[in-house]
């Protein structure tokens, strides 16, 4: 925990903003920074804000020239985070070195072998030798002694530092032979799989073999690939690093004999699938596999892995599978399995921490769906029969009114029988009027719906998450984390379970799910002609659609294909019991999103909806959205983007990828982008109002070339009412607006 002296910042400017009245979000927009910015400082997250942050502060909050004077003293003296976190060492896949939860970058070659190699032989000593093998395998220059000296000093530079102040920094130590490294077990993530298989098999002749599974799935968990997974070969085929892969797989041997006596098969078949894709020729682990899977009553795909295995030792090594494996293969064929246990609701109740009901919480679904067919059966991959096909992680992502909520629901209610233990859904706010929630607040919340009782809710946010994974290691739960901010916002909230499924929406890109956790992303588009008029005949009559087909285009047209806008459009058609002609003629020309709204619902209107995600980004990337609202058509390129905001390319490049991410243009090819023609009438509505326009040097229109044209899209044709802000860039300082 810091000390007082490092965490006073974030209180302080915390007490000044309650004092003062304000959200967190109106702080941080009186005072221009991001609201996650804010949130970090007050949370303690950013020790030492810069001092023209805490003056854009003080500024919004009205603070007097000694509070000022304080809380920049008050960072000065606060200690770099570089002092705190306890460090682990995670060799167990990917080498990675963390300090708390925050990744240490090892970005050197060589520094990256001989922390590994130090981790692999951990609690022994790395000999000299060793060490010249492992960091010169084609053979050591003159200079080697002295280069190894250099690089012990640099990776002790790397762990210390580090852990509290009472624990003993890990640190490199010279030895007779070579050098070791001085750590305790629990900070190197192949010492603790060790310690705890060691007691899972010390347990093993005990009467209590749920004893020895918890120690043997904990111990499993620890593993996110092979050992070393992203080493040079001469670590990876380390006598050290094969011996530890050899005790993965005792483990998993030991664990699936233990699943499969406490009558739990559907709990070992994902490890033995991730293991048996790393190691394809390992007949016990087959063995298993095929014994697991007849016994979930997945007796076709047991048997489709005996025929892969019996023809990949044929072709690799001319041999039939060995005894154990056929032994498996025939009790399947006779069907002599144990079954796996069947809970009723009752019993699945029962292992809650407290009773209560299945959680079935997901919104109302609608009756007038139509259309996302592939983007369904992408979803279906959460729900495959084949455990080594199936998926746990989706990432629907889309701009503001695109349909993401609306997907997800649908399906999520249409594969429901898959989730027999339940189905969890939270709103996370991360584009609202109201502040996001934090992932403490919402495993609160999930572990009330498990039947958590209240008293019993740990306070410490990583505590509630280990017990949430505890609740959900041998459940079959769908979760749906809706409206994400970002990343870190949902990772406490996925489990560790394979048997649970994921699914999550956001407008940002999410690409870190997608990169480090392995996520589907599934990205929506606007729909096309005959889906868009297929949603509206849901809304107002397919009949009444068919008799007035051109119109119906024309209106789905004028709405860009985006649902939200076409489910508006639609419900003001019911409401006014007008003719689709009628109602196209009024949303034509200027001023569409002042029609495209529902009276009394600030929820359904397009604007509003827009205004969520513009609101957020950046200011240079507010004003180039703005601008591009004088782009005539719907596609235009990085150049016309740079003529347009008289700025360099390279800078714009940048701008219009945090709006491709934030999804209000999209990149359809390397410099080529849309805008479309809901979000091109609001950026030019945006201009309108804060009186800006830049139309090149000497104040004319830029020549966006050949593929540009006025009179493409239904909003087109001249600006009109747009103040000149003559002789400046609106990317500049000194611009208008």
């Amino acid at each position: 925990m810091p000390d007082e002296e490092q965490a006073e910042v974030g209180p302080r400017v915390q007490l000044f903003r309650r004092r003062a009245g304000l959200s967190q979000e109106a702080a941080a927009s009186r005072a221009g920074v991001s609201t996650r910015a804010l949130r970090d400082i007050e949370r303690g997250r950013v020790r030492r804000p810069r001092p023209h942050t805490l003056r854009s502060l003080a500024e919004a909050l009205e603070l007097s020239g000694e509070e000022l004077a304080d809380l920049l003293t008050a960072a000065a003296r606060t200690g770099s985070p570089r002092d705190t976190g306890r460090p682990r060492l995670l060799i167990l896949g990917p080498l990675t070195l963390r300090r708390g939860r925050t990744p240490v970058p090892v970005t050197s070659p060589m520094l990256r072998r001989l922390l590994g190699l130090l981790a692999l032989k951990h609690p022994e000593p790395a000999t000299q030798q060793e060490i010249t093998d492992v960091l010169w395998p084609s053979g050591p220059p003159h200079s080697h002694p002295s280069l190894i000296h250099t690089y012990v000093s640099q990776v002790r530079r790397l762990l210390e530092p580090c852990g509290p102040r009472t624990d003993p920094p890990p640190t490199v130590v010279r030895t007779p032979t070579g050098y070791r490294l001085e750590a305790s077990r629990s900070q190197i993530d192949l010492g603790h799989f060790d310690e705890l298989l060691a007691q899972a098999e010390r347990l093993r002749g005990a009467s209590d073999p749920e004893t020895v599974y918890a120690s043997l799935a904990q111990a499993l968990r620890c593993w996110r690939g092979p050992v070393l997974a992203d080493a040079d070969p001469v670590l990876r085929r380390h006598p050290a690093s094969v011996a530890a892969d050899e005790r993965r797989v005792r483990a998993a041997l030991l664990y699936a004999d233990t699943a499969l006596s406490l009558r739990r098969p559907e709990e070992a078949v994902p490890v033995l699938g991730d293991l048996v894709a790393a190691e394809p020729l390992h007949e016990g682990l087959h063995a298993r596999l095929i014994l697991a899977l007849a016994a979930c009553g997945e007796q076709a795909a047991a048997l489709d892995v005996f025929g892969r295995l019996r023809d990949r030792l044929d072709e690799e090594l001319g041999v039939e599978p060995g005894p154990e494996v056929r032994a498996a293969h025939l009790r399947v064929l006779r069907r002599q399995l144990p079954r796996a246990q069947r809970l009723d609701d009752t019993a699945r109740a029962a292992r809650t921490v407290g009773a209560g009901p299945v959680p079935a919480q997901l919104p109302a679904v609608t009756d007038t769906y139509a259309g996302r067919r592939h983007e369904m059966r992408v979803l279906d991959g959460l729900v495959h029969a084949d455990p080594a096909r199936r998926s746990h992680l989706a990432v629907v992502v889309g701009a503001p009114g695109i349909g993401k909520t609306a997907l997800t629901t649908h399906w999520a209610h249409a594969r429901r029988e898959h989730f027999a233990d339940g189905q969890l859904f939270v709103d996370l706010r991360g584009h609202s009027r109201l502040p996001a929630l934090r992932p403490g607040d919402v495993l609160a919340q999930f572990l009330r719906a498990l039947g958590t009782p209240p008293d019993e809710l740990p306070e410490d946010e990583d505590e509630a998450a280990a017990l949430y994974r505890t609740l959900l290691a041998d459940r079959r739960l769908l979760i749906v984390l809706d409206n994400a901010r970002d990343a870190e916002q949902v990772r406490p909230l996925i489990p560790g379970a394979r048997g649970c499924a994921v699914v999550i929406t956001s407008r940002s890109e999410l690409s870190g799910l997608v990169s480090s956790d392995g996520a589907r992303r599934i990205a929506l588009d606007v729909l096309d002609p005959d889906e868009a008029c297929r949603l509206l005949g849901g809304i107002v009559g397919a009949c009444n659609v068919a008799a007035e087909d051109d119109a119906a285009r024309r209106l789905v047209a004028l709405c860009g294909g985006l649902p939200l806008a076409i489910r508006i459009a639609g419900a003001n058609l019911v409401a006014r019991n007008a003719r689709i002609a009628d109602h196209t003629a009024e949303l034509a020309g200027e001023g569409i999103l002042d029609r495209l709204h529902i009276e009394g619902d600030r929820r359904s209107a397009v604007r509003s909806a827009f205004d969520l995600s513009y609101r957020v980004l950046p200011a240079g990337a507010r004003r180039m959205f703005r601008l591009l609202g004088l782009i005539p058509g719907k596609e235009f390129t990085t150049e016309d983007a740079a003529a347009l905001a008289d700025s360099a390319p390279a800078v714009v490049v940048g701008l219009l990828t945090i709006l491709a991410d934030a999804h209000l243009v999209r990149q359809r090819a390397v410099g080529r982008y849309e805008l479309d023609v809901l979000l091109r009438s609001y950026a030019r509505e945006l201009l309108r109002s804060d009186g800006e326009q830049d139309h090149g040097q000497g104040g004319q229109r830029p020549d966006f070339g050949p593929g540009h044209r006025s009179g493409e899209g239904p909003d087109s044709g001249p600006d009109r009412g747009l103040d000149n802000c003559s002789g400046s860039s609106v990317l500049s300082a000194g611009s208008c607006g």
